[in-house]
């Protein structure tokens, strides 16, 4: 939005967001012991790590490392095999992503998943939960007739500042399968903003976004937050998880290999050996 603060719940200030090491005596998640198993195949092999409150923290590997699936597991689309997962105090360990979304964590896709046939800002409208209008005798008793009307308006509004926000208004009226694949993930990103989310995990947001818009994008997460919002990121782009995240965790073969500051992951041996080829 151009002069307005993203709209959702009230978050740190800039001046109040922690550090790296004060976040993480804090964290906001928790993964202990996480294990997925397929089969006979083992895919998350007992992985633990916290992801402090207001941080943008990186969850990179090669491919096979396991990766999206502690992110399907940490967010209920697979059940893990063993393991907790702890989110703001509380165990979710397997509770379906629309309680998880609820509580305040939620998720984007390595693939944007848009309703294609609606607009952009029908898209948008669909994100907030519990809205009156959902009700269909709500919508039709006399007295509370007013109330879903007011609530409807206050969604469109914040809607439009949301778009605004991502420098995406202007495509509000198209439909949304029309879009760019950058597009569509600036979509993804305003439709899990107006969910009023604690926690975004982001599954390469960037992947086929062109430079532009990937600067947007890295100036928005960037935004929100500074405004407390904290972020896990699983992104292939090197430049971007050493330049953007203040702690970074290596996952190979199921399991955390190393973790810490850009710094000490570039100078791992073992990081070096198993994932970055000796060069970042």
């Amino acid at each position: 939005m151009s002069d307005a603060e993203p709209v959702g719940t009230e978050r740190t200030p800039e001046s109040e967001v922690p550090t790296t090491s004060d976040a993480i005596d804090s964290p906001l998640l928790e993964v202990q012991g996480l294990r997925k198993e397929f089969g006979g195949v083992t895919a998350v092999d007992g992985t633990s790590f916290k992801v402090g409150t207001g941080a943008l923290t990186g969850l990179i590997g090669p491919n096979g490392a396991g990766k999206s699936t502690t992110f399907n597991c940490i967010t209920g689309i697979h059940e893990p095999t063993g393991g907790t997962v702890r989110f703001d105090g509380h165990d979710v360990t397997g509770l379906a992503p629309y309680t998880l979304a609820k509580r305040g964590l939620v998720r984007t896709f390595q693939i944007a998943r848009e309703l294609s046939e609606m607009t952009v800002l029908e898209n948008v409208m669909l994100a907030p939960p519990a809205q009156m209008g959902e009700s269909a005798l709500r919508s039709v008793l006399p007295g509370l007739r007013e109330q879903v009307q007011r609530d409807e308006a206050d969604v469109v509004e914040e809607a439009w500042e949301t778009l605004e926000f991502f420098e995406i208004d202007h495509l509000a009226h198209e439909n949304a399968g029309n879009l760019s694949g950058g597009q569509r993930k600036l979509l993804e990103m305003a439709r899990v903003l107006m969910t009023d989310p604690e926690m975004v995990l982001l599954d390469e947001p960037l992947a086929g976004v062109n430079p532009t818009l990937e600067e947007k994008l890295l100036d928005r997460i960037d935004e929100l937050r500074q405004d407390g919002l904290t972020f896990l990121l699983v992104e292939h782009d090197m430049d971007v998880i050493m330049n953007h995240c203040e702690h970074i965790i290596v996952m190979h073969q199921g399991r955390v290999l190393a973790e810490g500051d850009a710094d000490t992951i570039q100078s791992d041996e073992r990081v070096l050996e198993a994932y970055l080829g000796g060069d970042v």
